[in-house]
């Protein structure tokens, strides 16, 4: 039977058919203009006023197209067209009713009244036709009872225009058996014959109407709530799906294809950081700043938030070619356009880096290069130091010989009572900055904060992989937690701690509580549409060398001092030996180039007393000490 709409209905026949449409309205317009008893005069005329009427009608079905469009598609704009073209066909009439009055025998052509009534019934006709078929056709491909139950959040103008798009897409399978809004005002009403009921009742809905779906069609829902009426989804195996900001819609219409599936960062339920713009403007605004580690995710977001601040120049700094590449090709389309300039670069390279801070005299600086996964860096610990401690020397240096005004270096939870070298050395990296403020103008700021959820080499673009793969998912361990924040957000208190900051400062951030990693593989897993121990395993594969259970933000000997960010802490650390830094830098400097790792790791415990190693071929060294 469905044969029957393998093949577009030809042009002529639907161009035909509202022709024939045009001729029964006309006459369902004298009958009801003279109530089914039509006087002789009229009759007599009517041979006239018919060809006229369908000449009209023709020659706009023609100029419009009307005939034009696939019917079982049809869209409002296909409607707009319908309407539009009958409308001029009248106006036709209407006019030439006029002259044959005002220049010939003071005659109309046919009543005004005759128009208006005809204009009605074609254009009913026409439209209530292309949407019965495609109605028809929609049912045929995807009947009501093959359809799965989906509920709509939010039961304003989006949530509406999110029903109409499920309703139009014959692929989703999915029909629309319930609103829910937060509304108490809008419980028991109706939308489309589709009934709303208070938010506080979808845990009863879910249980009654058994659906596979739910729909966020609202962006105005408070994070909280938003992680609220996921993880309650996910108990019950309900797929949950974002629909898109308006400004995204193609053409200004929501396609279902749009509509995507929530991202776990919607499962962290943070509000939205409110931003000290002014202070920041202040701070950045027609400033030459320099970004190192530009193409990393860090870095990247701050140049992109950069953008919105209208910097006198950026100045993107890094070692990785590719990466840059992809960001200076984003940065082009940008509707924002600030000046910038793509510097490939090492910030271990003294030399490569003084001519960049001589060329370009940046007076902020973003140092966010380094290196940062644990295993790797606890395997290789000459490179940790040669970029994460030596590197960040230069840079800082040269920040101080060049005049900057700002030196912030993006840090990390792991250097609060390291375990790892990785950890370590950003924390000795924080210490060495500390001592350039107390002899600068150069203000020097520590921001230091945990895991950002989707940055290269974090546990998300892992297990997505993993998932994709079939599995199995991998976690080190079964407590072990990390604190997560999205990567913009982790941006945004940089650049406001960049303008709070007067020098000295060690900026710790809000990171909410601590999650599961196991929890967060769970609810992944669930959110892929997969059921755990049956479509796919997570395997605990151990602790990686240096790696601990659990993170920290402050270390046991310090406490916090508010400032005017709810969001933003300030450590309270003790001013380290200057003499003491620098020679322990001069003693590295040594043993990188000897290769010595075990000297060096040695170095590092002297200067960064609360580190101890863990699960790590260094925890001898801790012992040596005792």
């Amino acid at each position: 039977m469905t044969d029957i709409f393998k093949h577009n209905t030809p042009r002529w026949i639907i161009f035909l058919f509202d022709i024939t449409a045009s001729l029964i309205a006309i006459m369902i317009a004298y009958l009801l203009r003279f109530n089914f008893n039509i006087p002789d005069t009229e009759i007599k005329t009517f041979p006239v006023v018919l060809p006229v009427f369908l000449i009209v009608r023709v020659l706009f079905f023609y100029i419009f197209k009307t005939y034009a469009g696939i019917i079982r598609y049809t869209s409002t704009q296909d409607a707009s067209r319908i309407f539009l073209s009958i409308l001029g066909g009248s106006l036709t009439l209407v006019m030439l009713n006029a002259i044959r009055y005002y220049l010939f025998d003071h005659k109309f052509i046919v009543p005004f009244s005759i128009i208006g009534i005809e204009l009605l019934a074609t254009t009913f006709a026409l439209i209530t036709f292309r949407i019965a078929v495609k109605v028809f056709y929609m049912e045929l491909k995807n009947p009501s009872k093959e359809k799965n139950n989906a509920i709509i959040y939010g039961a304003g103008g989006a949530g509406v225009i999110t029903k109409r798009a499920v309703d139009r897409d014959v692929r989703s399978k999915l029909k629309v058996a319930a609103f829910i809004d937060d509304d108490k005002k809008k419980d028991g009403k109706q939308i489309e014959q589709v009934k709303i009921y208070h938010s506080s009742k979808l845990e009863k809905l879910i249980k009654k109407l058994s659906p596979t779906t739910l729909i966020i069609s609202s962006n105005l829902i408070a994070p909280e709530n938003k992680k609220k009426i996921i993880e309650l989804c996910l108990q019950h195996n309900v797929t949950v799906l974002n629909v898109p900001p308006i400004n995204t819609w193609i053409n200004g219409e929501l396609s279902f294809k749009q509509i995507k599936s929530v991202k776990i960062e919607d499962l962290l339920g943070r509000k939205p950081i409110e931003l000290d713009t002014k202070n920041i403007s202040k701070t950045l605004q027609d400033k030459t700043i320099l970004i190192t580690g530009a193409a990393g995710s860090i870095g990247s977001e701050i140049v992109r938030q950069l953008f919105n601040y209208e910097p006198k120049k950026l100045i993107l700094l890094d070692i990785a070619e590719s990466p840059l590449y992809d960001l200076d090709n984003e940065l082009k389309v940008l509707l924002k356009k600030v000046p910038y300039e793509i510097v490939i670069g090492d910030v271990r390279n003294k030399a490569r880096m003084q001519r960049v801070f001589e060329h370009f005299k940046p007076q902020v600086v973003f140092h966010a290069a380094a290196y940062k996964h644990v295993p790797l860096m606890e395997d290789n610990p000459a490179e940790s130091v040669l970029t994460n401690i030596m590197g960040t020397k230069i840079v800082a240096d040269l920040a101080l010989e060049n005049k900057a005004e700002k030196f912030i270096l993006i840090s990390t939870d792991k250097a609060v009572n390291p375990t790892n070298v990785m950890g370590a050395t950003k924390r000795f990296a924080e210490m060495y900055v500390q001592t350039l403020n107390e002899q600068s103008d150069t203000k020097y700021i520590c921001t230091r904060f945990g895991n950002v959820l989707g940055s290269n080499g974090s546990v998300i673009p892992l297990f997505k992989k993993q998932i994709e793969r079939g599995g199995p998912v991998t976690v080190t361990h079964p407590e072990i937690t990390r604190y997560f924040m999205t990567i913009p957000e982790a941006c945004q208190l940089v650049l406001q701690a960049a303008a709070l900051g007067n020098g000295g400062e060690v900026f710790v951030f809000d990171m909410g509580k601590s999650v599961k990693i196991v929890d967060l593989a769970k609810k992944m897993i669930k959110l892929s549409g997969l059921e755990l121990g049956k479509d796919i395993q997570i395997v605990y594969t151990g602790l990686r060398p240096g790696e601990k259970l659990y993170e920290e933000l402050l270390a046991d000997n310090e406490n916090t001092l508010p400032t005017p960010h709810e969001k933003i802490m300030i450590a309270k650390v003790s001013i380290p030996d200057k003499g003491k830094i620098l020679h322990a830098v001069e003693q590295m400097d040594m043993f990188i180039q000897q290769q010595k790792n075990d000297s060096l790791v040695k170095v590092l415990k002297g200067v960064v007393t609360e580190y101890r190693s863990v699960n790590s071929v260094y925890e001898d060294l801790d012992k040596a000490e005792n």
